[in-house]
């Protein structure tokens, strides 16, 4: 974490109002830069990852969605590894070091670290996924790529494939190899994520009075502690609402105040969810006092009270969502995949819950965070139709796939790392 989140004026945030989306990312990313670069620089490098747009879609009152998926990848994860693999390439480039990323994927993370840092002189990347807990075009997203990008199926889940990077990290017979990670673990992942929470409410609001729900479907919980921290930086949130698939081991724990990881983590259709252990609840936890260990053991318990006034968690399950899939699109032509239908169903169970603090002028926002297309079977068997697929996607299935199967073994993983990468 930051040594200190930054606090941005009200009359600054309401100034936003004004500006596109690639300016208001260089005026949150300078506050944690600082003088390590220029202005002009880091404005050059939000321009250059920041170049598609985010769309935000009204569906009735003040209730939105906002579609993260129309990035290179179509997928909410764009955001966030474009402007880290373009701050990563500049530093490195400055003195000619190298570097490795170590990233682990349940689905759409894998793509957009793939894409963007597919081709970049100083940096190689391993990214591991689970075997059979991906869908075909994400994978094909990540395996048709190779150069600088090597991908590795591991036999296991994603909290396997998190779990054997985070313990090569840890690992001090490679620490002669520059390892770094591109999971939201790495903070560079989390502090761009903010950026499109404050461009939503700058354009749906934009007064500082005007206090705003996010409903955030939430896996490993980076998107959220985005969100997190821009509210730490004083954007006006009334609460932020954590929509999990059937691993629910975060709503079971603000509701009970006692933690237990999902293991294994269950097998959702909602695929980019199914963590049993979010790497980033500590961080939270930290935020409200309390101390998690690596493994999810809480040592200084945070303040609960403040959490629950904070956060509403909710678990939806695989029939709910297909369910919410099916009525949003009956009632409004709204097609969502499976993330963000969660994230609805998660907006919709707060608000039939709490009608005095949402309201028809209570500004409401949920997030989608993958194109539908990504999820192509499960839509056709719910809607009956197939999504088209948006040009990002349209050529991938043409292209030869190329990936190493791996054994959930971290020696093996070692050895592949200490052979290939020295």
């Amino acid at each position: 974490m930051p040594s200190l989140i930054p606090s941005i004026p009200h009359n600054e945030f309401e100034r936003y109002q004004g500006l596109d989306y690639p300016d208001i990312a260089f005026n949150i990313m300078r506050r944690f830069t600082g003088s390590d670069l220029e202005d002009d620089d880091l404005q050059a490098l939000c321009h250059d990852a920041y170049d598609f747009n985010i769309p935000l879609e009204n569906v009735f009152d003040r209730m939105y969605i906002m579609r993260l998926d129309q990035g290179p990848t179509a997928s909410f994860k764009d955001f966030a590894a474009r402007m880290m693999g373009r701050l990563m390439q500049y530093f490195l480039s400055l003195d000619g070091r190298y570097l490795t990323i170590l990233t682990a994927t349940s689905g759409d993370t894998g793509s957009a670290v793939a894409s963007a840092f597919y081709g970049l002189k100083n940096i190689r990347v391993i990214i591991l996924f689970p075997l059979n807990e991906v869908t075909a075009l994400q994978r094909k997203q990540m395996t048709t790529l190779n150069d600088n990008v090597q991908v590795i199926a591991v036999n296991g889940k994603f909290d396997d494939c998190q779990h054997l990077v985070k313990r090569a990290f840890m690992d001090h017979s490679l620490s002669h190899i520059p390892l770094s990670s591109a999971n939201s673990i790495n903070i560079g992942r989390l502090l761009p994520q903010a950026i499109y929470y404050v461009y939503a409410w700058s354009r749906l609001s934009g007064r500082v009075t005007d206090q705003v729900l996010f409903s955030v479907p939430s896996g490993n919980f980076g998107n959220l502690m985005g969100g997190i921290i821009a509210r730490e930086m004083g954007l006006p949130v009334k609460k932020f609402i954590i929509s999990t698939n059937e691993n629910d081991e975060v709503p079971v724990y603000l509701k009970t105040g006692n933690y237990k990881p999902v293991v294994p983590s269950r097998n959702c259709i909602s695929s980019a969810m199914n963590v049993g252990h979010p790497g980033n609840l500590a961080r939270i936890v930290a935020l409200y006092g309390g101390i998690m260990d690596e493994k999810g053991g809480i040592s200084k318990t945070p303040d609960l009270f403040k959490m629950r006034e904070d956060l509403f968690a909710v678990s939806v399950s695989d029939d709910e969502t297909r369910a919410t899939i099916k009525d949003c699109y009956k009632l409004y032509r709204l097609l969502l995949e499976p993330h963000g239908a969660a994230a609805w169903k998660g907006l919709q169970t707060y608000m039939n819950l709490h009608p005095d603090a949402s309201g028809e002028n209570r500004l409401s926002v949920s997030l989608e965070t993958a194109h539908p297309a990504k999820f192509q079977d499960e839509i056709k068997k719910i809607l009956k139709f197939m999504p088209p697929l948006p040009p990002s996607l349209s050529e991938i299935g043409n292209r030869n796939e190329n990936f190493i199967p791996l054994d959930n073994n971290y020696n093996i993983f070692k050895n592949f790392i200490l052979k290939h990468y020295k």
